[in-house]
């Protein structure tokens, strides 16, 4: 008898290649959510036995979807699979139900190994018509550049929020990166909608490699001053010295390990200039201004980082450069084939 398993992840890259690293020996039927909400009406409807969950979804995030199997009569063996690797998130997932953590993007051998060690698989299965019971799981699917660079960010996301939690002793909270091509105007449209009155501060980093080139920006409501000199243990007073030396800290650390974990998976080593102040309790038309020329029409890539239970909240972007959007596709589109 095939067992029964669930995919549940927003991003169709991630589902497929994590379908594609599932044993080829083990005799199953893979079926396919793109939110939490979606897999708990499937549950609901049908048995089961396995659900691989991803965290970071819209609609019903993984932690929503894992408190709402708590009521259910049947549930699956849970195993999130999700690039948030903070040891927080880990623990939580784990206490909320699920079996069993892996990161992303997963190994088939690593997946294996895990599989076997919770008893869900044995290797003396006997697979028969494994085509026929996989759904057409490799069958040719194409991607966009924006779900491509979306997944990438993901992951790139979750290796720099744990580095971030390890320094704080924090549990960061992550949204679903956004990637959108966006003309000057509608960037501050997005960075006013997420500042909304304040001021804001901002440091500026460039970066380049093998034809890709894109700046980060990583903006800091106002707000966030007190809460971030308590979580670094700053005692002196906060002036605009000491402000700068915190945004310069926090940048460091969100920018280095995410622009590492991004370029390993494109196979790009980024050589990068010096971080840069570029506003200071400013208001967002004031930063864009500034940069409008530079800017223009450019490929985003919008992250928004909140610390849980502290006034914390910064939005990290990455702007390529047009030149950039080409090269991009084709480092993709070969990520997407290799897997």
């Amino acid at each position: 008898m095939s067992t029964r398993v669930l995919i549940c992840d927003d991003s169709k890259i991630a589902r497929k290649q994590l379908a594609r690293v599932l044993p080829t020996d083990w005799s199953i039927e893979v079926e396919f959510a793109e939110h939490g909400q979606q897999a708990l009406d499937m549950i609901s409807a049908t048995p089961f036995d396995i659900l691989f969950l991803d965290l970071n979804m819209p609609v019903k995030d993984g932690y929503e979807t894992l408190d709402a199997l708590r009521s259910f009569d049947q549930v699956p063996a849970v195993i999130v699979v999700s690039g948030d690797i903070q040891p927080q998130a880990i623990a939580r997932v784990k206490e909320m139900g699920a079996m069993a953590f892996h990161k992303k993007p997963a190994s088939g051998e690593d997946l294996r190994a895990l599989l076997l060690s919770l008893g869900l698989f044995s290797e003396t299965e006997q697979v028969s018509h494994p085509s026929s019971q996989r759904n057409d799981i490799n069958a040719a699917e194409q991607f966009t550049l924006n779900e491509c660079l979306q997944e990438v960010s993901n992951v790139a996301m979750g290796h720099a929020a744990k580095v971030l939690a390890n320094m704080l002793n924090v549990f960061i909270k992550l949204p679903v990166p956004k990637v959108n091509i966006i003309e000057v105007s509608e960037l501050q449209m997005a960075l006013d909608y997420s500042a909304g009155e304040e001021n804001v501060s901002a440091v500026s980093q460039g970066f380049v490699g093998s034809g890709v080139a894109f700046e980060s920006l990583l903006i800091f409501n106002d707000s966030s001053f007190p809460d971030m000199a308590t979580l670094l243990h700053v005692s002196e007073k906060i002036d605009s010295v000491v402000e700068v030396e915190l945004l310069m800290d926090v940048s460091s650390v969100l920018v280095g390990p995410f622009i590492d974990a991004f370029g390993k998976q494109l196979n790009i080593d980024f050589s990068h200039s010096h971080p840069e102040l570029i506003a200071q309790h400013a208001k967002v038309s004031d930063l864009i201004n500034a940069k409008k020329a530079a800017w223009q029409r450019t490929l985003a890539v919008e992250i928004v980082y909140e610390v849980e239970n502290y006034q914390i909240s910064c939005d990290l972007m990455l702007l390529f450069t047009e030149e950039s959007v080409p090269v991009l596709e084709n480092l993709l589109s070969y990520l997407v084939e290799e897997e």
